[in-house]
């Protein structure tokens, strides 16, 4: 799980657009007929075990195997803070990942209420994820709008597989107006769970920080931030009713179509602090070059 260079942006972890094996040269033939190459995407198989039990199967682009993999389990409640993780194995030949705990648990009944959920790369979610958020109230952390804007700054100009190829989402883990970790992947839950299995192996806080993303605020993006104590979720797109409705429900600052000077919060807008010279932040035109990822 080497790191790319991030020492110039002060970055912990930042997007390595020209790591091997993430995208390849296709060829084609563009609008006026001409013959041109352009990079793509790859996307690939990984398979999750927990201890010596099929999971899931995901599709990823395939790097960071461990983070996703535990932050999956994670996320869908299989794993608890509590949980002892006594190792995580990685087969390349074999795109397979076993998360090993100190208990092993029956999961044939989460299992069962796994249902298939919005979002490119088909997402799953377990019908009893919502029950983790029941009594779920986030910490009521204050926002300065400056930062928001700093970190649309930094996040939509460091280089990344977004700007190289397209077709991908973005997740970025921040705190203040210092964006620290930057995952990519085809699904924006797989970004995310990224993002999840990084902290947990990094023994990060929760509470301080801020989470952005490139894609869609859905109900999943939405849960996902709740259950991993994050008490901010910043997007470039747009939202849900039920993504809002549930953000509401558990203090969660929601705010969506962030580019330029313009944003919208749906829930927690008493939390923010505005302190931002919109006279020093660069608008977007409304057609921007780096649109939000839907």
């Amino acid at each position: 799980m080497a790191n790319a260079d991030t020492s110039d942006h002060g970055w912990l972890l930042a997007p390595d657009p020209d790591r091997p094996g993430l995208t390849r040269a296709v060829t084609g033939t563009d609008h006026e007929g001409r013959e041109t190459e352009i990079r793509v995407v790859e996307e690939r198989p990984l398979t999750i075990y927990l201890n010596s039990r099929e999971i899931v199967t995901a599709m990823t682009i395939g790097d960071y195997p461990e983070y996703l993999a535990l932050g999956f389990l994670r996320n869908q409640g299989m794993i608890g803070p509590e949980d002892e993780v006594t190792g995580i194995d990685y087969d390349d030949e074999i795109a397979t990942v076993v998360v090993r705990t100190a208990v092993v648990t029956d999961h044939e009944e989460k299992l069962a209420k796994k249902t298939r959920t919005s979002g490119c790369a088909v997402g799953t979610v377990f019908g009893d994820m919502m029950e983790g958020l029941e009594g779920l109230s986030l910490p009521a952390t204050r926002v300065r709008t400056s930062d928001l804007y700093a970190l649309a700054k930094a996040i939509n100009t460091v280089p990344s597989l977004y700007l190289t190829a397209g077709a991908i989402h973005g997740t970025v883990l921040c705190q203040g107006d210092r964006p620290l970790v930057y995952m990519e992947d085809v699904g924006r839950h797989n970004a995310v769970d990224k993002v999840s299995g990084w902290m947990a192996l990094n023994a990060a806080t929760a509470a301080d920080k801020v989470l952005y993303t490139t894609g869609r605020l859905t109900s999943e993006m939405v849960i996902k931030t709740a259950l991993m104590g994050i008490p901010v979720l910043v997007s470039r797109s747009g939202f849900t009713a039920w993504g809002v409705e549930i953000a509401q429900q558990v203090g969660l600052t929601l705010i969506g179509r962030m580019r330029g000077q313009r944003f919208v919060c749906l829930s927690g807008a008493e939390r923010l602090v505005w302190d931002a010279d919109l006279s020093k932040v660069s608008d977007e035109p409304k057609k921007s070059g780096r649109k939000g990822a839907a």
